[in-house]
Protein backbone atom coordinates (compact mmCIF):
# COMPACT_ATOMS: atom_id res chain seq x y z
CA UNK A 1 0.00 0.00 0.00
CA UNK A 2 1.34 3.73 -1.10
CA UNK A 3 0.06 5.58 1.93
CA UNK A 4 1.08 3.79 5.14
CA UNK A 5 4.70 3.83 6.79
CA UNK A 6 7.51 1.60 6.94
CA UNK A 7 8.08 0.15 10.30
CA UNK A 8 12.03 0.00 10.69
CA UNK A 9 12.58 -1.81 14.29
CA UNK A 10 15.47 -1.55 16.26
CA UNK A 11 16.50 -4.03 19.83
CA UNK A 12 18.53 -2.39 22.11
CA UNK A 13 19.70 -4.87 25.14
CA UNK A 14 19.79 -3.18 28.03
CA UNK A 15 21.48 -4.22 31.29
CA UNK A 16 22.28 -3.23 35.17
CA UNK A 17 25.98 -2.63 35.78
CA UNK A 18 25.83 -5.13 38.59
CA UNK A 19 25.21 -7.97 36.61
CA UNK A 20 27.21 -9.59 33.65
CA UNK A 21 26.66 -7.57 30.28
CA UNK A 22 27.02 -10.46 28.98
CA UNK A 23 24.21 -12.12 30.16
CA UNK A 24 21.76 -9.67 28.17
CA UNK A 25 24.31 -9.73 25.17
CA UNK A 26 23.75 -13.66 25.00
CA UNK A 27 20.05 -13.34 25.71
CA UNK A 28 19.57 -10.48 23.19
CA UNK A 29 21.27 -12.90 20.29
CA UNK A 30 18.96 -15.08 21.43
CA UNK A 31 16.27 -13.29 20.67
CA UNK A 32 17.32 -11.69 17.58
CA UNK A 33 18.10 -15.43 16.19
CA UNK A 34 14.29 -16.17 16.94
CA UNK A 35 13.05 -13.29 15.18
CA UNK A 36 14.69 -14.52 12.28
CA UNK A 37 13.04 -18.04 12.73
CA UNK A 38 9.56 -15.95 12.85
CA UNK A 39 10.51 -14.16 10.27
CA UNK A 40 10.03 -10.64 12.17
CA UNK A 41 13.10 -8.54 11.33
CA UNK A 42 14.76 -5.99 13.49
CA UNK A 43 18.26 -4.57 13.97
CA UNK A 44 20.34 -5.41 16.21
CA UNK A 45 21.74 -2.29 17.43
CA UNK A 46 25.27 -3.20 19.67
CA UNK A 47 25.29 -0.72 22.06
CA UNK A 48 24.07 -2.31 25.67
CA UNK A 49 23.00 0.36 28.00
CA UNK A 50 24.17 0.19 31.25
CA UNK A 51 24.32 3.92 31.61
CA UNK A 52 23.33 7.60 30.31
CA UNK A 53 26.76 7.35 28.08
CA UNK A 54 25.41 4.20 26.39
CA UNK A 55 21.90 5.75 25.97
CA UNK A 56 23.69 8.55 23.71
CA UNK A 57 25.48 5.40 21.64
CA UNK A 58 22.42 3.76 21.31
CA UNK A 59 20.60 6.50 19.99
CA UNK A 60 23.18 7.26 17.70
CA UNK A 61 23.55 4.06 16.08
CA UNK A 62 19.79 3.55 15.87
CA UNK A 63 19.68 7.10 14.26
CA UNK A 64 22.43 5.73 11.85
CA UNK A 65 20.27 3.00 11.17
CA UNK A 66 16.91 4.93 10.26
CA UNK A 67 15.12 2.96 13.28
CA UNK A 68 11.80 4.29 13.55
CA UNK A 69 10.48 1.71 15.98
CA UNK A 70 12.31 0.68 18.71
CA UNK A 71 12.63 -2.39 21.19
CA UNK A 72 13.77 -2.12 24.74
CA UNK A 73 14.95 -5.29 26.34
CA UNK A 74 16.11 -6.38 29.08
CA UNK A 75 18.09 -9.06 29.35
CA UNK A 76 18.62 -8.76 33.28
CA UNK A 77 17.22 -6.21 36.05
CA UNK A 78 17.92 -3.23 33.66
CA UNK A 79 19.31 0.30 34.68
CA UNK A 80 15.92 1.77 35.03
CA UNK A 81 17.43 5.41 34.88
CA UNK A 82 19.24 5.16 31.45
CA UNK A 83 16.10 2.36 30.07
CA UNK A 84 13.65 5.09 30.13
CA UNK A 85 15.30 8.09 29.36
CA UNK A 86 16.30 6.32 25.83
CA UNK A 87 12.68 5.89 25.19
CA UNK A 88 12.16 9.34 26.13
CA UNK A 89 14.82 10.56 23.93
CA UNK A 90 13.61 8.46 21.29
CA UNK A 91 11.48 9.73 18.40
CA UNK A 92 9.15 6.91 17.76
CA UNK A 93 7.17 4.61 19.30
CA UNK A 94 8.88 2.26 22.02
CA UNK A 95 8.52 -0.68 23.52
CA UNK A 96 9.28 -2.78 26.99
CA UNK A 97 10.28 -6.30 27.57
CA UNK A 98 12.14 -8.58 29.38
CA UNK A 99 13.86 -11.58 29.46
CA UNK A 100 12.37 -14.92 31.53
CA UNK A 101 14.49 -17.40 33.66
CA UNK A 102 15.56 -19.95 31.72
CA UNK A 103 16.65 -22.99 33.42
CA UNK A 104 16.63 -24.05 37.16
CA UNK A 105 19.86 -25.85 36.80
CA UNK A 106 21.72 -22.08 36.19
CA UNK A 107 19.61 -19.64 38.95
CA UNK A 108 23.36 -18.17 40.37
CA UNK A 109 25.21 -17.08 36.72
CA UNK A 110 22.42 -17.05 34.40
CA UNK A 111 20.08 -15.59 36.78
CA UNK A 112 18.80 -12.01 35.51
CA UNK A 113 15.93 -10.60 37.57
CA UNK A 114 14.33 -9.09 34.78
CA UNK A 115 11.15 -9.91 36.46
CA UNK A 116 11.72 -7.25 39.08
CA UNK A 117 13.72 -5.09 36.85
CA UNK A 118 10.22 -5.12 34.00
CA UNK A 119 8.64 -3.71 37.46
CA UNK A 120 10.84 -1.20 38.39
CA UNK A 121 11.06 0.29 34.67
CA UNK A 122 6.98 0.60 34.59
CA UNK A 123 7.35 2.97 38.06
CA UNK A 124 10.15 4.93 36.55
CA UNK A 125 8.09 5.03 32.99
CA UNK A 126 5.00 6.67 35.33
CA UNK A 127 7.14 8.90 36.90
CA UNK A 128 8.59 10.26 33.45
CA UNK A 129 4.91 10.48 31.71
CA UNK A 130 5.77 8.22 28.78
CA UNK A 131 3.90 6.25 27.70
CA UNK A 132 5.41 3.30 25.43
CA UNK A 133 4.05 0.09 24.68
CA UNK A 134 3.97 -2.45 27.21
CA UNK A 135 2.41 -6.08 26.32
CA UNK A 136 -0.14 -7.39 28.81
CA UNK A 137 2.79 -9.86 30.36
CA UNK A 138 6.36 -8.65 28.87
CA UNK A 139 8.31 -11.28 30.59
CA UNK A 140 9.06 -14.60 28.49
CA UNK A 141 10.75 -17.03 26.43
CA UNK A 142 12.83 -15.78 23.04
CA UNK A 143 9.71 -17.46 21.34
CA UNK A 144 7.27 -15.59 23.30
CA UNK A 145 8.73 -12.31 23.09
CA UNK A 146 9.25 -12.46 19.31
CA UNK A 147 5.51 -13.42 18.89
CA UNK A 148 5.24 -9.63 21.35
CA UNK A 149 7.10 -7.90 19.11
CA UNK A 150 5.64 -8.97 15.83
CA UNK A 151 2.53 -7.51 17.60
CA UNK A 152 4.43 -4.13 18.37
CA UNK A 153 4.93 -3.90 14.96
CA UNK A 154 1.08 -3.08 14.01
CA UNK A 155 1.42 -1.06 16.84
CA UNK A 156 4.13 1.08 15.57
CA UNK A 157 3.24 1.24 12.39
CA UNK A 158 -0.25 3.07 13.39
CA UNK A 159 1.50 5.78 15.52
CA UNK A 160 3.90 6.46 13.04
CA UNK A 161 0.82 7.24 10.40
CA UNK A 162 -1.49 9.03 12.84
CA UNK A 163 1.84 11.14 13.51
CA UNK A 164 2.15 12.22 9.74
CA UNK A 165 -1.72 12.08 8.70
CA UNK A 166 -3.52 14.92 7.27
CA UNK A 167 -7.21 14.42 7.45
CA UNK A 168 -8.70 16.57 3.60
CA UNK A 169 -12.45 16.97 4.52
CA UNK A 170 -14.55 18.56 1.39
CA UNK A 171 -18.14 19.80 2.80
CA UNK A 172 -19.49 20.99 6.08
CA UNK A 173 -20.44 17.94 8.86
CA UNK A 174 -24.41 17.96 7.72
CA UNK A 175 -26.99 18.64 10.11
CA UNK A 176 -28.66 15.16 9.61
CA UNK A 177 -25.67 13.42 10.79
CA UNK A 178 -24.71 14.86 14.05
CA UNK A 179 -22.92 11.79 14.67
CA UNK A 180 -20.33 13.22 12.55
CA UNK A 181 -19.96 16.52 14.51
CA UNK A 182 -16.98 15.41 16.54
CA UNK A 183 -14.59 17.52 18.07
CA UNK A 184 -11.25 18.30 16.42
CA UNK A 185 -8.68 18.88 19.28
CA UNK A 186 -8.40 15.23 20.24
CA UNK A 187 -7.11 14.60 16.68
CA UNK A 188 -4.32 17.18 16.92
CA UNK A 189 -3.45 16.02 20.70
CA UNK A 190 -2.20 12.86 18.16
CA UNK A 191 -0.44 14.73 16.08
CA UNK A 192 -3.08 14.88 13.38
CA UNK A 193 -3.45 17.92 10.81
CA UNK A 194 -7.71 18.58 9.33
CA UNK A 195 -8.03 20.59 6.25
CA UNK A 196 -11.00 21.30 6.20
CA UNK A 197 -12.48 22.68 2.39
CA UNK A 198 -15.84 23.66 0.80
CA UNK A 199 -17.76 21.34 -1.48
CA UNK A 200 -17.09 23.75 -4.59
CA UNK A 201 -13.51 23.20 -3.70
CA UNK A 202 -14.22 19.70 -4.97
CA UNK A 203 -16.59 20.10 -7.54
CA UNK A 204 -14.24 22.82 -9.03
CA UNK A 205 -11.33 20.36 -9.09
CA UNK A 206 -13.49 17.77 -10.77
CA UNK A 207 -14.70 20.12 -13.76
CA UNK A 208 -11.39 21.35 -13.82
CA UNK A 209 -9.94 18.04 -14.70
CA UNK A 210 -12.59 17.60 -17.55
CA UNK A 211 -10.08 16.87 -20.77
CA UNK A 212 -7.68 15.32 -18.48
CA UNK A 213 -5.14 13.27 -20.57
CA UNK A 214 -5.51 10.80 -17.98
CA UNK A 215 -9.00 9.52 -18.22
CA UNK A 216 -8.37 7.14 -20.70
CA UNK A 217 -6.14 5.33 -19.16
CA UNK A 218 -7.80 5.31 -15.55
CA UNK A 219 -11.15 4.29 -17.82
CA UNK A 220 -8.76 1.14 -18.72
CA UNK A 221 -8.19 0.23 -15.85
CA UNK A 222 -11.37 0.53 -14.45
CA UNK A 223 -12.45 -1.85 -16.94
CA UNK A 224 -9.86 -4.21 -16.67
CA UNK A 225 -10.86 -4.20 -12.56
CA UNK A 226 -14.40 -4.27 -12.86
CA UNK A 227 -14.66 -7.22 -15.69
CA UNK A 228 -18.01 -7.84 -16.28
CA UNK A 229 -19.09 -6.31 -13.76
CA UNK A 230 -19.45 -2.65 -16.03
CA UNK A 231 -23.04 -1.87 -15.99
CA UNK A 232 -23.01 1.42 -17.13
CA UNK A 233 -19.12 2.04 -19.05
CA UNK A 234 -21.03 5.72 -20.16
CA UNK A 235 -20.16 6.19 -16.13
CA UNK A 236 -16.71 5.32 -16.46
CA UNK A 237 -15.02 8.82 -17.91
CA UNK A 238 -16.49 10.66 -14.99
CA UNK A 239 -14.97 8.08 -12.36
CA UNK A 240 -11.92 8.54 -13.56
CA UNK A 241 -12.09 12.35 -13.92
CA UNK A 242 -13.10 12.40 -10.34
CA UNK A 243 -10.27 9.58 -9.51
CA UNK A 244 -7.39 11.68 -11.17
CA UNK A 245 -9.16 15.12 -9.48
CA UNK A 246 -8.88 13.62 -6.02
CA UNK A 247 -5.41 12.12 -6.33
CA UNK A 248 -4.08 15.34 -7.71
CA UNK A 249 -5.92 17.40 -4.67
CA UNK A 250 -4.35 14.90 -2.11
CA UNK A 251 -0.46 15.62 -3.49
CA UNK A 252 -1.22 18.97 -4.02
CA UNK A 253 -1.93 19.00 0.01
CA UNK A 254 -0.43 16.79 1.97
CA UNK A 255 1.89 19.86 2.62
CA UNK A 256 4.09 18.76 5.97
CA UNK A 257 2.57 15.68 6.05
CA UNK A 258 3.46 12.34 4.71
CA UNK A 259 0.12 10.25 4.36
CA UNK A 260 -3.68 11.39 3.45
CA UNK A 261 -6.91 10.16 4.00
CA UNK A 262 -10.50 12.08 2.89
CA UNK A 263 -13.97 12.67 4.78
CA UNK A 264 -16.08 13.83 1.85
CA UNK A 265 -19.81 14.73 1.98
CA UNK A 266 -21.30 12.89 -0.94
CA UNK A 267 -25.43 13.23 -0.11
CA UNK A 268 -27.76 14.00 -1.24
CA UNK A 269 -26.58 17.26 -3.63
CA UNK A 270 -23.31 15.21 -4.92
CA UNK A 271 -25.64 13.19 -7.26
CA UNK A 272 -27.55 15.63 -8.71
CA UNK A 273 -24.30 17.83 -9.25
CA UNK A 274 -21.69 15.44 -9.74
CA UNK A 275 -23.88 13.08 -12.24
CA UNK A 276 -22.61 9.95 -10.27
CA UNK A 277 -21.82 8.28 -6.97
CA UNK A 278 -18.48 7.90 -5.51
CA UNK A 279 -18.39 4.70 -3.68
CA UNK A 280 -16.56 3.05 -6.24
CA UNK A 281 -13.66 5.35 -6.41
CA UNK A 282 -13.76 5.72 -2.85
CA UNK A 283 -13.35 1.97 -2.82
CA UNK A 284 -9.89 2.15 -5.25
CA UNK A 285 -8.11 4.64 -2.76
CA UNK A 286 -9.10 2.50 0.19
CA UNK A 287 -7.13 -0.17 -2.04
CA UNK A 288 -4.50 1.77 -2.05
CA UNK A 289 -4.46 2.52 1.71
CA UNK A 290 -6.50 5.96 1.34
CA UNK A 291 -9.58 5.41 3.05
CA UNK A 292 -12.68 7.87 1.76
CA UNK A 293 -15.09 8.07 5.15
CA UNK A 294 -18.59 9.49 3.69
CA UNK A 295 -20.79 12.42 5.25
CA UNK A 296 -17.50 14.14 6.33
CA UNK A 297 -17.10 11.75 8.68
CA UNK A 298 -13.64 13.16 10.10
CA UNK A 299 -13.87 10.12 12.66
CA UNK A 300 -14.19 7.36 10.33
CA UNK A 301 -12.00 8.15 8.46
CA UNK A 302 -9.40 8.01 10.76
CA UNK A 303 -11.08 4.85 12.17
CA UNK A 304 -10.77 2.88 8.70
CA UNK A 305 -7.30 4.45 8.51
CA UNK A 306 -6.07 2.54 11.68
CA UNK A 307 -7.76 -0.39 10.07
CA UNK A 308 -5.57 -0.03 7.23
CA UNK A 309 -2.18 0.62 9.39
CA UNK A 310 -3.07 -2.01 11.64
CA UNK A 311 -4.23 -5.00 9.19
CA UNK A 312 -2.45 -3.53 5.80
CA UNK A 313 -5.69 -4.46 4.15
CA UNK A 314 -8.32 -1.74 2.70
CA UNK A 315 -10.86 -1.13 4.85
CA UNK A 316 -14.61 -0.19 5.11
CA UNK A 317 -16.91 1.27 7.91
CA UNK A 318 -20.39 -0.94 7.91
CA UNK A 319 -23.67 0.77 8.89
CA UNK A 320 -26.20 -1.05 11.27
CA UNK A 321 -29.33 0.17 9.56
CA UNK A 322 -31.95 -2.18 10.47
CA UNK A 323 -32.78 -5.32 12.44
CA UNK A 324 -33.23 -8.40 11.13
CA UNK A 325 -37.34 -9.56 10.00
CA UNK A 326 -38.33 -12.30 11.91
CA UNK A 327 -39.55 -14.25 8.55
CA UNK A 328 -36.03 -13.97 7.34
CA UNK A 329 -34.77 -15.22 10.76
CA UNK A 330 -36.64 -18.15 11.01
CA UNK A 331 -35.95 -19.21 7.40
CA UNK A 332 -32.27 -18.84 7.95
CA UNK A 333 -31.48 -19.94 11.54
CA UNK A 334 -30.50 -23.87 10.72
CA UNK A 335 -27.54 -22.51 8.30
CA UNK A 336 -25.53 -20.56 11.28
Amino acid sequence: MLNIPEVKMGLVAVSRDCFPIELSRNRRDKLIKECLNQNIFLRDITTVVENEKDVLKALNELKEEKINALVIYLGNFGPEGPETMLAQKFSGPAMFVAAAEESGKNLIEGRGDAYCGMLSASYNIGLRGLSPYIPEYPVGTPEEIAGLISDFESVARILLGLKSLKIITFGPRPQDFLTCHAPLKPLYDLGIEVMENSEFDLLEAFLNHKDDSRIPEVVQDMKKELGQGVGYPEVLPKLAQYEIALQDLLEKNLGAFQFAVFANKCWPAFQTQFGFVPCYVNSRFAGRGIPIACETDIYGALSEYIITLATQLPPTLLDINNTVPRDIYEENKDRV
